[in-house]
């Protein structure tokens, strides 16, 4: 027997209930029929190209249907599909472009101009999506792709790869590959255990459970952009269960117009990225006064999702708010599982494949007050596409088994479940003492008008490096830094006390939720070479 494919399950429940409704937007609802004959007609296509087994093809894409059918596409014929962030301009998007070989980029007529200019000098056909009457006539209109017919493969290629490109802390991105053949037995858990069912081990298995009246209808409101790992992994798995996507098919986000899709269709899963869309989300429920009624899980992965927010959740719903620590490059590593408000604080409970290691990379006991970096050894990824060396290093094989190591520090409470202290790479030493960036985080975001926050080091002349923070308000607060460095100081040794505190508007998080340290370290030291002067002059 061998491990489900994601296309082969999808084709299995298009046959088997093909009126089933598989995406649902504000203007339109594709069913599973439907969505697996736009995905056959954009096989076809990319196969005419050359598009192949091995190849990519790209999409620069907000969310909307036409994504899954691309990404249905791509995988049925074994290409890898590449989402490209919608934000991005010319040069990084065709940074991605020649990074993966695409030799097919789908886009809208809306991002025409950025995808006409990305492309140019490069053997790159470019496919438009009309959303706003914009057409131009080197591209391909994707109406006449779909006219021309096609069919998906009888059953997908074995050996192919997902890429999933992110860009990290330093906005420079890498393609995370993952084997098709394994990418559902890594995702068990999150697919078919986190609603309480036993993991299939074949695809008859998987269908079976999909189109049973008797497994647990998922309906899962899409609020972070599909090129978010989590947001793409939970939405292929929705399908997967026969259930159904609602996006808010729009490439800027309205909330309440999202609410009212997922009060409109019954919603009982949302996708968020921690307090960035968790917040807007619970204002918008109470605001309307409906509550968030159907939903029962809320999932978030890799971004500060905060104990208040949750709170304010519970209050709105009985739901199951599971906050999970996961990467791009695997894991699983740890969930926080909150059913009420009487779970919080959140708890980090350790997977079974997540283990603790010293700095020598040996693993270590799990007791209470251990001190480790994290790491996992389940199911992996292949590596960094065309980057041997990065993979070596985040994927090393020690003493015969290999490990993720996204580079977090963990303190261990002895009884399975860790506090997360920060990422080794971004420890701060400042006159031999250590100090986890995460700790002093949330110490400044208990200020009750600090909104977002982010720490950092900055070379210090006498102590190597000093702790560093870049905050922004909550809407509507003025922040001020001397009375905030109290408080800091009131509930963290002087140590990790931040030497210097720059205020903006906002950190200007990616549509992931990310921070781009880089660009938040050099206009920190540009604001401070420039006190300087003003300081020697007073």
């Amino acid at each position: 027997m061998s491990a489900p494919h994601y296309s082969d399950l999808w084709q299995a429940i298009a046959h088997a209930d093909p009126e089933r409704p598989a995406v649902v937007t504000r203007d339109t609802t594709v069913s599973y029929a439907r969505l697996a004959q736009h995905a056959g007609a954009l096989a076809r296509h990319l196969v005419e190209r050359g598009v192949g087994k091995g190849d990519a093809a790209a999409m620069l894409l907000y969310n909307r249907p036409e994504f899954l059918a691309f990404l249905w596409a791509c995988l049925s014929i074994g290409a890898a599909p590449v989402a490209i962030n919608y934000r991005y301009r010319a040069g990084e998007v065709r940074e991605l472009l020649e990074d993966c070989g695409t030799r097919v980029l789908l886009t809208t007529t809306s991002l025409g101009q950025v995808a006409a200019d990305a492309a140019s000098g490069l053997d790159v056909e470019i496919v438009a999506i009309d959303d706003d009457g914009t057409a131009r006539d080197e591209t391909i209109d994707y109406e006449d792709v779909l006219a021309a017919g096609g069919a998906l493969p009888s059953a997908a290629p074995r050996g192919a790869e997902l890429r999933l490109y992110t860009g990290g802390t330093t906005g420079r991105p890498r393609a995370v590959v993952w084997d098709m053949d394994t990418l559902l037995v890594a995702r068990r858990q999150s697919t078919w255990g986190i609603i309480g069912i036993t993991p299939p081990d074949d695809l008859e298995g998987a269908a079976r459970i999909a189109l049973d009246p008797a497994t647990p209808r998922v309906v899962t409101l899409l609020l972070p952009p599909l090129l978010h790992g989590t947001a793409q992994s939970t939405t292929m798995a929705t399908l997967a269960l026969g259930g159904t996507v609602v996006m808010h098919a729009s490439p800027r986000m309205d909330v309440d117009e999202a609410l009212r899709l997922a009060l409109a269709h019954h919603a009982t899963r949302v996708v968020v990225a921690g307090d960035a869309l968790a917040l807007p989300l619970a204002e918008a429920a109470e605001r309307s006064g409906t509550g968030l009624l159907h939903v029962r899980t809320v999932i978030s992965s890799g971004m500060r999702f905060s104990d208040d927010v949750k709170r304010r959740l519970h209050a709105l719903g009985d739901l199951t708010i599971i906050d999970m620590l996961a990467s791009s490059e695997g894991g699983p590593f740890a969930f926080g599982v909150t059913e009420s408000e009487d779970d919080l604080p959140t708890r980090l409970v350790m997977t079974p494949g997540a283990v603790l290691l010293d700095e020598d990379l040996n693993e270590i006991q799990a007791d209470a007050g251990a001190l480790g970096i994290l790491a996992f050894r389940g199911v992996l990824p292949k590596g960094y596409h065309g980057d041997p060396e990065r993979t070596e290093r985040a994927f090393p094989t020690i003493r015969g088994h290999r490990y993720v190591m996204p580079g977090d520090w963990a303190r261990a409470d002895g009884e399975g479940g860790i506090e997360l202290l920060g990422r080794l790479s971004a420890v701060v030493n400042t006159g031999g003492e250590k100090v986890f960036p995460g700790e002093v985080e949330e110490a400044l975001l208990a200020h009750p008008d600090v909104g977002d926050a982010v720490v950092f080091g900055l070379p210090d002349a006498r102590f190597g490096e000093v702790v560093s923070a870049m905050v922004a308000p909550r809407h509507g607060r003025t922040l001020d830094a001397s009375q905030l460095l109290a408080s800091v100081e009131s509930r963290l040794a002087g140590y990790k006390r931040p030497r210097h505190v720059f205020v903006r508007e906002s950190l200007e998080r990616t549509p992931t939720g990310k921070v781009e340290l880089a660009r938040v370290k050099a206009d920190a030291a540009s604001e401070l070479a420039a006190r300087e002067p003003a300081a020697r002059a007073s």
